[in-house]
């Protein structure tokens, strides 16, 4: 499958899932970060077929993966978590987050558009240049960028949830925004 193919049909799922559960006001619950990471367990088993290693392909995977923790982070920290009065932890998504998925996913899409359509040659020539073995490393690079972005999104909820299930109720909401 093409990289556009498999960028627009991964990042379109994730940016669903990710958006219907984490916009408006929500409790973190075990299935909310549950179900991400089973839509990025299926996404990976759907469109990683090998795993190249030739040349500096594990490079090229590995700038998906240290990109979508960056960006996973980023919109993490627009996502403020805070003790309601019943004593469970909701997270409050917003528009500013929602922009920062959207952009991910437009811009995931968007460069694989390109390299099929647009600048082809020169993607062509940078993969030889630099070693690279072709369509499956771009492919992989994606879909590990947006693993990476769930993962650190979750990682950053479970730690917000453990911090404030840990504090003392209050006596009213209590917001943590980006910790």
């Amino acid at each position: 499958m093409s990289p556009f193919l498999t960028a627009l049909i991964a990042s379109g799922v994730i940016l669903i899932i990710i958006l219907s559960t984490d916009l408006g006001t929500r409790k973190i619950t075990n299935m909310r970060l549950l179900r991400s990471i089973i839509a990025i367990v299926i996404v990976i088993a759907l469109f990683v077929h090998t795993l190249p290693l030739g040349g500096n392909d594990p490079w090229l995977q590995l700038v998906g993966i240290g990109t979508g923790a960056v960006c996973g982070l980023l919109a993490a920290a627009l996502l403020p978590a805070h003790r309601g009065t019943d004593g469970e932890v909701y997270t409050k998504g917003g528009i500013a987050y929602a922009i920062v998925w959207t952009l991910m996913s437009a811009s995931r899409v968007l460069f694989a558009y390109g390299s099929e359509h647009w600048f082809t040659e020169d993607v062509i020539m940078f993969s030889i240049n630099n070693k690279l073995s072709g369509q499956d490393v771009y492919s992989n690079a994606f879909v590990f960028m947006a693993l990476a972005a769930v993962l650190a999104r979750t990682a950053v909820l479970l730690v917000k949830r453990r911090r404030l299930s840990g504090a003392q109720a209050p006596a009213a909401d209590t917001l943590v925004s980006s910790q």
